[in-house]
């Protein structure tokens, strides 16, 4: 049975821009080849359209009405699992795919699941940074912050993985333009000077909020990998989120300078 591919379709039309792509019968469009035709909207059809025509008589027959189907998702010999970018059916989920939404599979090293391999990582890096602070002694407005950071980044997964869209709040008690107000003029703000470089005598503290501010970087380029394809980034609302988180903790490590965590 044949498959079209997104690569596939990418290849044949280029730069047109057909009205319908017509889809012979036997043939399977694997998920992303459907997104990609959806994208660019695209209709699928299973026969090119015919030329209309005026009616002949208005009492003619009425349509047939399709016929139910039989089969029901719980049979047995339905595939449990498809392939998001081959349309392949599987019974089983291999041991080298992981589930990217719903049924659908993709190996473990698509740039999806490593950009939510990037988020899960920092995650606990964070929360480790959380209990060695506490342990510590540090300031509770401190931990508090980064419990903040902490449930964003928690609200990106859940939305990527839900395929929902991402409503921003507040990070750290400030709306996105306030954090970029203050981390590009912290001299105005804290009275900090901008792009000081960091050392190790501002602190362990400091270096554990530099830490997060660099992976948190890596993250997004991780996202940006995942969602942007031809030009256009397909989850505009998480890379601007990652955008602002690195912006908050820029803004953490001005207000730990400035004395605001002490």
């Amino acid at each position: 049975m044949k498959v079209i591919t997104e690569t596939a379709l990418r290849d044949e039309l280029r730069a047109s821009q057909p009205e319908y792509y017509c889809i012979p019968e036997g043939t399977i469009v694997s998920p992303a080849a459907r997104e990609y035709l959806q994208q660019r909207k695209i209709n699928i059809v299973t026969e090119p359209p015919m030329p209309a025509q005026a009616p002949e008589d208005k009492k003619g027959t009425a349509p047939e009405a399709a016929e139910p189907c039989s089969h029901t998702a719980s049979d047995p010999w339905m595939p449990k699992y498809v392939d998001y970018e081959t349309g392949a059916f599987y019974m089983e989920k291999p041991e080298h795919m992981c589930q990217l939404s719903g049924n659908l599979l993709v190996p473990k090293c698509h740039p999806r699941i490593l950009f939510r391999g990037k988020l899960d990582s920092i995650q606990t890096t964070l929360i480790l940074h959380q209990a060695l602070l506490a342990d510590s002694g540090t300031s509770g407005k401190l931990i508090e912050d980064l419990n903040s950071v902490l449930l964003t980044m928690q609200n990106i997964m859940k939305c990527d993985v839900l395929d929902q869209e991402l409503e921003s709040g507040l990070i750290i008690g400030f709306t996105h333009g306030e954090l970029h107000d203050r981390s590009h003029n912290p001299m105005k703000f804290f009275g900090i000077k901008q792009m000081q470089m960091p050392n190790y005598t501002m602190g362990t503290a400091y270096a554990m909020l530099n830490q997060l501010r660099a992976a948190i970087r890596e993250v997004e380029v991780a996202a940006t990998a995942a969602f942007y394809r031809d030009g256009k980034c397909s989850r505009k609302d998480i890379v601007e989120e990652l955008n602002r988180l690195s912006s908050a903790l820029h803004v953490m490590m001005c207000k730990w300078l400035a004395g605001e965590y002490r």
